[in-house]
């Protein structure tokens, strides 16, 4: 009985929903520290500080890494067993199923490109503050500049200030938050509120949460932008 909850549709979507639930509550944690540098250099670079390479944050990011493993890895196998299940069915469809989100039928590709953004994201800053710091490294490269990993602040300005790396997040942000819509909503179905009631309280409940989360994280990459071309004063209060 205790090995068909890890090998069933349903143990599988259980698992996935809790990974899911793991990835949005470290979302709204790094949403709210980055607002934290619209506010003060010092704070973000403080909030770094605590982290860092500290022992507790690297075995923190190694848990968060698996769980982005598992995540991803279920998504994919429950997408294989639905196309084997549906069999030739799906090659009858040809119009879009009435009250079905494009999201929901396209959750696959809209990870695919939050995989892809993540991949930018790690090798822009996870790559040049705590690996970096995890090498010994006192200094950086930052374009003709030279600043010291911990530096969280001035590392994140620099690429918040070109403009080229703005659309790469914007994009991401779009396929993230479109992502998070169905999936805040999937994640709560599956942990049992899925009852009439409940339908479409917790389709708002996933608007508002990834609504929050995403347009927290836009914001502050806009701001910086601005500020990084001197189109908003610098600090902003």
């Amino acid at each position: 009985m205790s090995g068909s909850i890890f090998t069933s549709s349903i143990g599988k979507k259980m698992f996935m929903s809790i990974s899911g639930c793991v990835l949005v509550l470290f979302l709204t944690f790094h949403m709210c520290m980055n607002l934290a540098l619209v506010v003060s250099d010092e704070a973000y670079n403080a909030i770094c500080g605590f982290l860092g390479a500290n022992w507790y944050a690297v075995v923190a990011t190694i848990a968060l890494a698996l769980v982005v493993v598992l995540h991803f890895g279920l998504a994919i196998l429950l997408t294989i067993q639905n196309l084997k299940a549906r069999g030739s069915i799906r090659y009858a469809v040809t119009k879009r199923e009435q009250g079905v989100e494009w999201s929901s039928k396209n959750m696959l590709v809209l990870g695919f490109v939050v995989l892809a953004g993540l991949g930018v994201h790690l090798l822009n800053f996870w790559l040049k503050m705590m690996y970096a710091e995890l090498q010994g490294a006192h200094e950086i490269a930052l374009g003709s500049a030279m600043v010291a990993p911990t530096d969280g602040a001035a590392i994140v300005r620099f690429y918040f200030s070109k403009w080229y790396y703005i659309v790469i997040y914007l994009v991401w942000f779009a396929g993230l938050w479109l992502h998070l819509t169905h999936g805040v909503w999937s994640m709560m179905h599956s942990l049992g509120l899925n009852n009439q009631i409940w339908f479409k309280r917790m389709k708002c409940i996933s608007w508002i949460v990834s609504t929050l989360i995403v347009g927290g994280f836009a914001l502050c990459a806009i701001v910086l932008f601005l500020q990084g071309n001197g189109i908003l004063p610098y600090p902003l209060f």
